[in-house]
């Protein structure tokens, strides 16, 4: 059986006993020497066994230190030692037949107090002189390896002395991540873990709470400069900015210091305050907290969170939430029974000796506790506080971590050791070797140390919950190497924020403003731009075809819409096409049924019935316009609209032609009115159509194709209506003008025509039709170069529309209300200047 089972299964058994009501057997053999007992090995412990009570700045001999005040919490840890190394004689297969020893002494947290003992444990064995030798191979020194100190400022100081002699140095309490070095302190190892270790799990909880607007405050020491230092660092790796770094004097007045920290972090509007300090400097921070009624979220490190001096403090509860760090530890079951069993031995000499038998005058080094004198089973209670309960693991880890390296070091199995300090020269630099390759398994608990004497502890993650005039302390989560919370758990005193600027929306950017990363503004992305990824500063360019929309996170190939057949706007133009379709369909019905009448005639003949199916051409075509164009479509949508008005009005202008010559040149018209008539009308018609054909071809012929247009398009649109190209502009122009021109030219031919007497005025007709014609062409120009390309399209449409109306209305209506209401003025006399060539009689007034 190994020796790591055994001593699992005897500290097991041992702390059994106790949950049965009864006190182990080895508690018959405690002795009321509280700082030290013999041994054959002693380990040295340096403890904050009392505080400082004089005034250092006026210190003016080096031992003008006074520390007068008992450390409840120190001389409890002190007590844990004790415990612990009882605990370890017990147990006779850890070290068999070697019994340990123990030496403990004041450090005060003061330097200038700790180097007093920490020479003593250098001494030469049994001599209070520590010899000065070329080579300290082969010395041996008074104790094997010290416990503590509880500082890392204290550890700085012990840890080069030790390291020279390659004496092993367990503290219990200090953090630096500086100790961690080992050609400074080469037989440094701890049982708690370091700042670097904190300062990651802090920075985990901030990123876990998305807090990145946060304030940092530590004490100016060693411990608080370099945790501010250290965490500052990974915060800014982890994006979280500290808007604001104090330091709190240790040895000087801090109030001024902590007021001006107060101000700046009020200044600095952050939510969320980390303070890296020791217990001492934050019960001063937190005094000036409470009268500034300032409410924030304050992370706590483990050198404060659960000091009892500081969360008792009147009026800590509305300081707002407090998450404390605390190390993972197990309790320690038998201690309190422990100290309730010495203190009552303590008690009964006491009771049993006629006299004090402390001497007072005896020197502080070797009595660090006169008070302990009067020490009786009701002060116990000093090792039940959770403090104590949640470091007292600590202390006896590191105590068992040397007993484990001393069982090693000696060769010693469950009976026996094969080397025996009665006998053999032991050095403490034999017992550094065996330490740092130690792995133990304590009450649960696996101890694994890495190559720079760390342990792999984790911390429990707490909450401060506050009562009535007391605080206690809710787990609610731990961190090893990943943090996890319950945040469920937690009940906010304030609003859990603390950011400099709002999240970002989707499709925004940060442009950082000042000096912080996270004080930015959230700006939009344009249209052709997106946000790439979250923390992106700036909009990223779409690539060359693609394109997006406001505040876009992807850029998008562009879609095409078109006038669907479905659409209301599709349907309605098609609905008001088949009306007018209809319309022209029922005059050309009517026109044709008096094709022989003297109407039809002088109003054209056969030109009338090619203009009026011109007009139901150029109806019809406009259903090119409808559906998905494609590139015959577009080839013939713009001829095609362009070409049936010129049919239909270069008729027109025959009749206009006609008009001119009989009421012009009254003398000559009826010799040449058949041949204008027949042959000569035709001749017009197709001179006009044969220009107009040409313009369209030049347009078709210089215009690109649908397939070449799309793919010359800038893409700068996510969709875009997508309606046949209208180039050259100046072709497409000259198309529309050409209608113009033949409309005008009507206009002018017959608006000063005199009206026949009693006869039917047909110029008028002409003259109306013409007019109408160009002014809804006019009309339409300005607006249609103010429409979007979908409107374009249907406002062409519409007034394709109402010109064709405009034509029919103004030239076919008036004859088909007299086919219809005045047939009998359907006669050759009516129409007599018209037909035959004859002068009007007289201008008749209207």
């Amino acid at each position: 059986v190994s020796i790591a089972s055994t001593l699992t299964l005897l500290t097991f058994l041992i702390n059994d006993t106790s949950g049965h009501g009864e006190n182990p057997a080895w508690f018959q053999n405690i002795t009321t020497s509280l700082f030290k007992s013999q041994g054959d090995l002693l380990l040295g412990g340096l403890f904050p066994i009392n505080e400082l009570t004089s005034n250092l700045s006026e210190q003016l001999e080096p031992g003008d230190i006074h520390c007068n005040r008992i450390n409840q919490y120190g001389l409890a840890l002190a007590l844990v030692m004790k415990f612990t190394v009882d605990e370890i004689n017990a147990i006779p297969e850890l070290l068999p037949e070697i019994t340990v020893g123990f030496e403990n002494y004041d450090c005060c947290n003061q330097p200038g107090v700790v180097i007093q003992p920490t020479l003593r444990f250098l001494s030469a064995a049994a001599s209070e002189d520590v010899e000065v030798k070329c080579n300290y191979t082969e010395y041996a020194t008074r104790v094997m390896a010290v416990i503590g100190p509880c500082s890392s400022e204290l550890a700085t100081i012990t840890g080069k002395l030790l390291g020279f002699f390659l004496m092993p140095q367990v503290s219990y309490g200090a953090t630096s991540e500086d100790l961690s070095d080992k050609i400074q302190y080469p037989s440094f190892m701890r049982t708690t873990p370091s700042d670097h270790w904190q300062a990651k799990a802090v920075v985990q909880l901030l990123q876990e709470f998305s807090w990145n607007w946060v304030a940092v405050v530590g004490s100016d020491d060693g411990y608080g400069k370099q945790g501010k230092q250290q965490l500052s660092s990974m915060a800014a790796d982890g994006n979280i900015c500290v808007a604001y770094e104090g330091l709190i004097p240790v040895y000087d007045n801090p109030v001024p210091v902590i007021l001006d920290i107060l101000d700046h972090i009020v200044e600095a509007n952050v939510g969320v305050v980390v303070v890296f300090a020791t217990y001492q400097v934050t019960t001063a921070f937190f005094r000036e907290v409470i009268m500034r009624n300032l409410t924030a979220v304050w992370v706590a490190t483990t050198s404060w969170a659960l000091y009892s001096d500081l969360n008792q403090l009147p009026g800590m509860g509305s300081v707002g939430t407090v998450l404390a760090f605390s190390d993972i530890t197990q309790p320690l079951s038998l201690l309190s029974p422990y100290v309730r069993e010495l203190f009552s031995r303590m008690q009964e000499e006491r009771l049993q000796q006629s006299q004090r038998q402390t001497d007072p005058n005896i020197s502080p080094l070797d009595n660090p506790c006169l008070g302990c004198w009067d020490l009786s089973p009701e002060n116990a209670s000093i090792v039940d506080t959770v403090l104590v309960q949640r470091t007292a693991f600590s202390v006896y880890a590191a105590i068992y971590t040397l007993a484990y390296a001393l069982h090693h070091t000696l060769g010693c199995n469950e009976t026996r050791c094969s080397r025996h300090p009665k006998r053999d020269k032991i050095y403490p630099w034999q017992l550094l070797e065996k330490l740092q390759n130690i792995s133990l398994n304590l009450n649960g608990t696996k101890l694994d140390f890495d190559q720079m004497g760390n342990p792999d502890i984790g911390y429990d993650i707490l909450v401060w919950v506050f009562g009535n005039h007391t605080i206690t302390f809710q787990n609610i989560g731990n961190f090893n190497q990943i943090i996890t919370i319950n945040k469920d758990l937690i009940k906010w005193h304030t609003v859990p924020t603390s950011t400099c600027s709002s999240e970002c929306q989707t499709g925004q950017v940060h442009i950082v403003k000042g000096f912080h990363s996270c004080c930015f503004d959230c700006i939009d992305c344009q249209e052709g731009t997106f946000q790439n990824n979250t923390d992106d500063i700036q909009c990223t360019v779409c690539p060359d075809g693609q394109w997006s929309t406001l505040r876009s996170t992807y850029c998008v190939l562009p879609t095409f819409t078109y006038l669907s057949w479905i659409s209301y706007e599709a349907i309605g133009l098609v609905l008001a096409g088949v009306l007018i379709l209809c319309c022209q369909a029922w005059v050309g019905v009517l026109f044709f049924r008096h094709r022989s009448t003297p109407l039809v005639r002088a109003a054209g003949g056969k030109l009338a019935g090619l203009c009026l199916a011109s007009l139901m051409g150029g109806c019809a075509s406009v259903v090119l316009f409808l559906g998905e164009p494609g590139n015959v479509v577009c080839s013939l949508q713009q001829p095609l609209n362009a070409f049936f008005p010129t049919v239909a009005l270069s008729a027109i202008l025959a009749v206009s032609l006609q008009i001119v010559c009989v009421i012009e040149f009254p003398e000559r018209a009826p010799a040449h009115l058949e041949n204008l008539r027949t042959s000569g009308s035709w001749m017009v018609v197709l001179a006009c159509c044969g220009i107009q054909a040409g313009l369209t071809g030049w347009f078709v012929q210089q215009g690109p194709s649908l397939t070449d247009y799309v793919a010359s398009l800038q893409v700068n649109f996510v969709t875009r209506f997508l309606r046949c190209p209208v180039e050259p502009v100046l072709n497409f122009g000259l198309m529309m003008a050409f209608n113009g021109l033949l409309a005008l030219v009507s206009f002018m031919c017959t608006f000063m025509a005199v009206k026949p007497a009693r006869q039917y005025n047909l110029s008028r007709d002409v003259t109306i039709s013409g007019l109408a014609y160009c002014v809804t062409w006019v009309l339409f120009i300005p607006i249609y170069a103010g429409l979007s390309d979908k409107n374009k399209s249907i406002g062409q449409v519409t007034v394709t529309f109402l010109s064709n109306m405009a034509l029919m209305g103004s030239y076919y209506l008036p004859k088909c209300h007299l086919l219809v209401k005045h047939p009998e003025l359907n006669t050759d006399d009516y129409f007599r200047t018209y037909l035959e060539g004859a002068p009007p009689i007289a201008p008749e007034g209207d």
